[in-house]
């Protein structure tokens, strides 16, 4: 039983929709700008990718903002009897940080059960649902999820929502590690030296093919095959033998029936810190040996969107896939060793009825890799 996709939209720096991201990306421009949100003077950075028209100070959590836009006027594409999986790391972060400073609220408003009510709520659904934070894996975790359902005849229907913001927790962390650049990310570049947050929302509905095509909706791709580890490494960095993330993929292909030949184009993490992108590097070259695939990254354009990075990711590969092109990696000037022949700053077209895949690498040495056709 195929799992395929029937609806997605995110909401993400460069505004809402998928064609505002795609037409950005293939402009090759960058969102990233210094934040305005919140006093960036003690931390490792002034830069990060804001969704514009948020109100940082709200009674209302930055990711409720981002999904009551996303979710306006859905309507019917949503179905009532959908099983929810809710994709965040921190959620509503900025309740908790406003209980703490400014003695607003009660902390346990932040918990992650009490986003997936609201999301519940906002949705429509009442197929139940399910919290999946696994560090940056989160929305590709929980895609795979989705689709493992469906195929094992679980479920007909699951809509996979992802969120996460820019908040002065999050920025402090990442800077407290000295994992931000000083400028906007330049993932796989000879001279690149951390990341940038970013902030988005995004939903994709994912049906078996039989219910899709019973109720005419147009499919717009295919979760072919899954494959997720853990190299249990460290706590933050990856292994430097990159066998976590080669298990994930090979395990992708073997679920989707597929060799490496077909992969016509990788997403890549591509967070723009020196040891993730060297780890998915050595990844790519040991399961596609000498062959160079065209490998992007998205995170120049809207900076490191955490636990809703995958889910952008996929809904951009699955538009990649429709229009036989992917974006240049924005902010590419000169590629490491390691990617050249793989990463370009330009378009670069893809072999005709290819497949796609997807990684992404997290904190703990959690790895996902998603095939899409």
């Amino acid at each position: 039983m195929k799992a395929v996709v029937v609806e997605t939209d995110i909401l993400t720096p460069f505004g809402p929709g998928i064609d505002a991201c795609w037409d950005a990306l293939l402009a090759n421009r960058t969102s990233l700008s210094p934040v305005s949100r919140f006093a960036t003077t003690a931390f490792y950075s002034d830069y990060g990718g804001t969704v514009p028209g948020l109100q940082y100070d709200s009674e209302t959590s930055l990711v409720m903002q981002m999904l009551a836009r996303l979710f306006e006027g859905t309507g019917t594409k949503i179905p009532g009897d959908a099983k929810l999986l809710l994709a965040t790391i921190k959620g509503e972060i900025d309740l908790l940080e406003k209980s703490i400073i400014n003695g607003a609220g009660e902390a346990g408003e932040s918990s992650l059960n009490n986003l997936l009510r609201k999301v519940i709520d906002l949705t429509g659904t009442m197929g139940g649902g399910m919290v999946v934070s696994a560090a940056c894996t989160s929305s590709s975790a929980a895609a795979a999820r989705a689709a493992a359902m469906i195929r094992g005849g679980e479920a007909e229907c699951v809509l996979v929502v992802a969120c996460d913001s820019v908040t002065e927790f999050i920025f402090s962390g990442f800077s407290s590690l000295m994992a931000l650049d000083k400028i906007p990310a330049r993932p796989f570049d000879k001279n690149r030296a951390g990341l940038t947050v970013g902030e988005a929302a995004g939903y994709t509905l994912i049906m078996s093919e039989e219910r899709a095509l019973r109720e005419q909706r147009t499919i717009i791709g295919e979760i072919a095959g899954w494959g997720l580890s853990d190299d249990a490494n460290h706590m933050t960095g990856p292994s430097r033998e990159s066998e976590g993330l080669i298990r994930a993929i090979n395990a992708a292909l073997d679920s989707a029936g597929v060799s490496a030949g077909q992969v016509g184009f990788i997403s890549a993490h591509g967070t723009g810190t020196p040891y993730n992108d060297a780890m998915e590097m050595r990844a790519f070259r040991a399961v596609f040996k000498e062959r160079n695939v065209p490998v992007y990254s998205i995170k120049g354009g809207i900076g490191h969107t955490m636990g809703a990075a995958g889910l952008v990711e996929m809904a951009i590969a699955q538009r990649a896939l429709r229009e036989g092109v992917v974006p240049p990696t924005v902010n590419l000037k000169e590629a490491d060793e390691d990617a050249l022949g793989w990463v370009a700053d330009r378009r670069q077209a893809i072999v005709p009825n290819s497949i796609a895949l997807v990684t992404n690498a997290g904190f703990s040495g959690i790895n996902t890799a998603l095939v899409l056709a």
